[in-house]
Parts: structure tokens; C-alpha cells; sequence
């Protein structure tokens, strides 16, 4: 199954697709993996947003900044993928589009993430390479990695 993407910035977010992407940020984030913490950051206005369909479902999302916008350099966050769909293998399709994204809107292959300990390996298979110590945010282990 192929995802179809759309990528906009937050201002051109239709209701609907804001929703979807809080809803699924919520039931991933804050159910699933059982972290009371606010996903609602005031940092979204800043942010392109990948959004990627398979029908009328919103699949996979993350969001992405400028340097100097959430990190020194580039980022991506909140990469998620809807737990229907994970069997599909959706978030390599979702990575190789936020990179390139992230080159076309912002002149650079640096990136830097704060990924979840446990899928080290998954951005490892993108270029990403661990760069700290594990850390706790919000209570989930999580490591610095960076893409050159």
C-alpha cells in the first residue's frame, strides 16, 4: 500500500487534518505509551507538517523545523505511525519524504532528532547516527542522533 502525502504548514491545516494529526499524536503518544505529558506544545505553528494517507486515514505524520526553530540545526518530531498500519512498514516511506522535505524548504541535509531509544536502529537505516548518552524525556528512554 502507498501513502499519498501532503505537506503543509500549520496555517494551511484544514480542521479535519489537524484533528487527525492530534488524534493520533494523543493515542500513540499519551495511551499507547502511557505518557501524561502535553503534545500540544505551541511549537506547531512553527512546523511543516507530513502528512501521509493511505484512503481517508492519516497513517503516518511528523512535523518538521527550521535550524534555530526547536534544535540548532534541522529537525523532525513526533514521527508516528497509526498502529493499524505498522505492519506496512509506513515510516521508512515517511522518513526518505521528511528528509527531502527538509532539503527543499530548507537548504539542508543536517538534522538533528530525539529519537526513542528502541528505534535507534530504524533511523540508523536513514543516514541518522547516535550522537548522546540515553536520556529520560518524559519518562521514555530516548537518544540525541544526527544526519549529516
Amino acid at each position: 500500500m502507498k501513502q499519498i502525502f501532503k505537506i503543509k504548514r500549520f496555517k494551511e491545516l484544514s480542521t479535519e487534518e489537524l484533528y487527525q494529526v492530534l488524534y493520533l499524536r494523543s493515542e500513540v503518544f499519551v495511551v499507547e505509551q502511557n505518557c501524561v505529558y502535553l503534545d500540544i506544545d505551541n511549537k506547531d505553528g512553527k512546523a511543516i507538517h507530513v502528512l501521509g494517507y493511505i484512503g481517508e486515514d492519516l497513517a503516518s505524520y511528523c512535523r518538521l523545523f527550521d535550524a534555530g526553530d526547536y534544535f540548532e540545526e534541522s529537525s523532525i518530531g513526533r514521527v508516528v505511525v497509526a498502529p493499524k498500519y505498522r505492519a506496512l512498514k509506513l515510516g521508512h516511506e515517511l522518513m526518505q519524504v521528511a528528509i527531502e522535505t527538509i532539503s527543499s524548504s530548507y537548504g539542508t541535509t543536517a538534522i538533528t532528532i530525539s529519537a526513542q531509544q528502541y528505534l535507534t536502529k530504524f533511523y540508523q537505516s536513514h543516514g541518522f547516527v547516535q550522537t548522546s548518552e540515553m536520556y529520560l524525556e518524559d519518562d521514555i528512554p530516548h537518544v540525541a542522533m544526527k544526519k549529516i
